[in-house]
């Protein structure tokens, strides 16, 4: 990543953003003044953002821009699947995010390790993403996002959402503090056609569950319809 053309990027939209003239381009000028403002500036993306070797880099960009333009309301957010969250060169930016009013949104899309390696076919097993989830929220409060789906038609199973509860659960018994858990989804076309949305009322059920089983706050975020 060309990091330079990064800060001048993110400079000059932010720029645009104060000035007022990003307002007067599409598709920002559909925003009515009391909706318009920088709530966060996020590092997401096609592929895990803690991966590249500039990460530390990209969060002091942001964190000097954030400064720059007196954006003290605004946060910046990490999206992460908490493969690299262990990584001393990440941990240390995540010190820089916290100085620089910072949230971390740690993916855990399972309970069991074989539900794990169907949704996120990853190369790390489940325990390290619970121990680099729990190391990440034993030193500050993060949030926890989760997307449930059909897969093959089939919705997830009972046995799995009480073993995801479990494993919340155990999080917060070790210490990890968790400040929302963020249940979605499938908003979009995905390559794999065995994936599909859960119905509304599918995710409200899974929701209902997890705030009986688990102390913590719950938002749900439904597919495009």
């Amino acid at each position: 990543m060309d990091t330079e053309l990064l800060s001048a990027e993110l400079n000059s939209i932010l720029r645009e953003e104060k000035n007022g003239s990003l307002y007067e381009t599409a598709p920002f000028d559909m925003l009515p003044p009391a909706s318009r403002g920088v709530r966060d500036i996020a590092f997401s993306g096609n592929g895990e953002p803690t991966a590249s070797p500039v990460f530390g880099e990209a969060v002091r960009i942001a964190a000097r821009a954030r400064s720059l333009f007196k954006l003290d309301n605004t946060k910046i957010v990490l999206i992460t699947n908490a493969s690299h969250l262990d990584d001393p060169a990440v941990r240390l930016a995540l010190d820089l995010l916290d100085d620089n009013n910072g949230e971390i949104w740690a993916k855990l899309d399972a309970g069991t390790e074989g539900y794990f390696r169907k949704i996120n076919r990853s190369e790390f097993p489940l325990n390290k993403i619970l121990a680099n989830i729990l190391k990440t929220a034993s030193v500050r409060p993060i949030i926890v996002q989760s997307l449930w789906l059909r897969m093959q038609g089939v919705v997830p199973h009972s046995d799995e959402i009480e073993a995801y509860c479990s494993r919340l659960n155990n999080l917060i018994a070790s210490g990890g503090r968790l400040k929302g858990l963020q249940l979605y989804t499938i908003a979009r076309h995905t390559s794999g056609q065995s994936v599909t949305a859960l119905a509304d009322e599918e995710l409200d059920r899974i929701a209902a569950i997890v705030r009986d089983r688990v102390p913590v706050s719950v938002e749900v975020f439904y597919g495009v319809a």
